[in-house]
């Protein structure tokens, strides 16, 4: 018992679990000193700004012959041939006393439609490093940017980790440009909004808030906005980093943020009155709010027939069960309930594990590790012996292991049967989660038999019960009950009879299709 504490506090090794809040907020690398008249000021100013950058290029020259400008430019950002046939050659051959103002010099001049003035410093770091020409001009206190970015980007291929039999076969990218493009092609209509935002004191990366106007709850567009918002960091690289900062219960090993490399599902969860978040340099699009349910479906379930897909989803359904509970419930069998295996089955599993030294506990953790080392080895290693590691390792040293005595060949059966299990959750988080929870499950079942795993489901329930994902209940259609949206959730019913949104998202925009779809042939003579 701990004493001699105030109240709230918590002893040293878990002070990390109290949040602080006298942190100071990040210094802001601004610098808003506005450009001077003179060019070699401006010159000299940024080129000690990016002292040590060999890849900034600064490149003087004279417009028409006559006024001086310098031309400053990241390398491998900017599509070099276009700024010298655009913007370079227009301009030096470009008369200074035809065009005395340097936005009417541009205007007619430069054949690039993005072009921005900038005033500031500050704003002239932010348009080169964001890959942007920057011209500045003698005797002018301002600068001219100029969208001139290119750089390379890996070609749009198939998702490796939501691989469909039927189905759009484009996955998202890195480039955020490219990404946007491909749902602009899917939704074809100006109420499909785009907010920009920034994120990362030193690699600003661009973050995009995606929404369809009209069916997004605006209470959910505004909680969303202001949770990135509120984020201030060195850096962001990728979305598993935004997605840990903006979701409810962190504590959870349950994910409440639904991430997908598949634009087709993207697309279909802004129709259902979710928001997306893109971030540059991530191939996957975060969305939100989701429930349990949404982790259990995938974008074929809507593309094969509707039987099809019900009986995938049951499959699913009891896989995940199997995944969870099976090595607990072979646990608690056979150390506590005996009584409960027929007797000709007792009779064979007593026979296999005979000359095993562990009770089955031991014997089960043993195997589950081992399993999961396997599996990590698995994706870690090179692609070409990565899948010959796993399989491999998998048989010998199950093999092994059984001729050795060391583990009963029917644990090696469940273990490998539990592993199969997991492979048939389609999201990975999910996935992860449930191995995560078999562990403690295969305590309780090995301390207190099936006792400590009802035990174990209570309280899995009860905590994805609490969990809330921006204000939908995780558990959702079924706690709370509403049973109008069960039918795509335990079923899936044909598209026909999906006539309205989700309840709790598609609040505003109720019916999505008109009633009365279903086609059936004319009756003649």
């Amino acid at each position: 018992m701990l004493r001699g504490r105030g109240k709230g506090t918590l002893p040293k090794p878990f002070k990390f679990l109290q949040q602080k809040k006298t942190l100071p907020p990040l210094l802001k690398e601004k610098d808003e000193r506005p450009l001077s008249h003179s060019i070699e000021e401006n010159e000299q100013t940024l080129q000690s700004i990016y002292a040590h950058c060999y890849d900034v290029v600064f490149r003087s020259f004279y417009i028409g012959g006559e006024r001086k400008a310098l031309l400053i430019y990241i390398e491998g950002l900017v599509d070099v041939s276009e700024m010298d046939d655009n913007m370079l050659s227009p301009l030096m051959e470009a008369s200074a006393l035809e065009f005395p103002e340097v936005v009417d010099l541009i205007e007619k001049k430069v054949s690039v439609g993005s072009v921005q003035e900038v005033n500031t410093f500050s704003d002239c770091i932010s348009e080169v490093s964001s890959g942007n020409s920057l011209v500045l001009i003698d005797g002018t206190p301002k600068a001219i940017s100029v969208g001139l970015t290119k750089w390379k980007s890996r070609s749009i291929t198939e998702s490796d980790a939501e691989v469909v039999v039927r189905g759009p076969r484009e996955g998202f990218i890195e480039t955020i440009q490219v990404n946007t493009s491909m749902l602009r092609r899917r939704l074809r209509t100006p109420k499909f909004k785009l907010k920009t935002m920034e994120i990362g004191k030193y690699t600003k990366t661009q973050v995009i808030l995606g929404y369809i106007e009209g069916i997004a709850q605006e209470n959910l567009i505004k909680e969303v906005e202001n949770r990135v918002q509120r984020i201030d960091v060195d850096g962001l690289i990728d979305s598993g980093e935004l997605e840990e900062f903006i979701q409810d219960a962190n504590y959870s090993p349950f994910p409440q943020v639904l991430s997908t490399e598949r634009p087709d599902v993207a697309t279909a969860n802004l129709l259902e009155g979710r928001v997306i978040l893109i971030v540059d340099g991530s191939p996957f699009v975060l969305v939100m709010p989701v429930t349990f349910f949404s982790f259990l479906q995938i974008a074929e379930d809507y593309y094969a027939r509707f039987m099809i897909g019900t009986l995938i989803r049951w499959l699913r359904y009891t896989f995940l069960f199997i995944s969870l509970l099976l090595p607990s419930i072979y646990v608690a069998l056979f150390t506590f309930h005996q009584e409960m295996i027929p007797t000709d089955l007792l009779i064979s599993v007593a026979s296999a594990r005979e000359q095993t030294p562990f009770p089955a506990l031991v014997e089960a953790l043993l195997m589950e590790v081992t399993f999961e080392a396997l599996r990590e080895a698995g994706l870690r290693l090179p692609k070409q012996v990565g899948a010959a590691v796993s399989i491999v390792g998998a048989l010998v040293i199950g093999e092994a292991a059984v001729q050795a005595g060391i583990v009963s060949a029917p644990m090696v059966i469940v273990v490998a049967l539990t592993g199969i299990a997991s492979f048939t959750i389609p999201r990975y988080p999910v996935s992860i989660s449930i191995r995560v929870l078999r562990f403690p499950m295969i305590f309780l079942a090995g301390t207190l038999g099936l006792l400590g795993v009802i035990f174990g489901i209570i309280a899995i329930v009860i905590h994805l019960c609490t969990i809330r994902s921006f204000g939908v209940p995780y558990l959702s259609p079924i706690a709370p009950l509403h049973g109008d949206e069960l039918k795509d959730v335990l079923i899936r019913a044909p598209w026909w009879t999906l006539n309205k949104r989700p309840h709790l998202t598609g609040e505003r925009n109720t019916f999505r299709q008109s009633p009365n779809q279903q086609q059936s042939p004319e009756k003649g003579g």
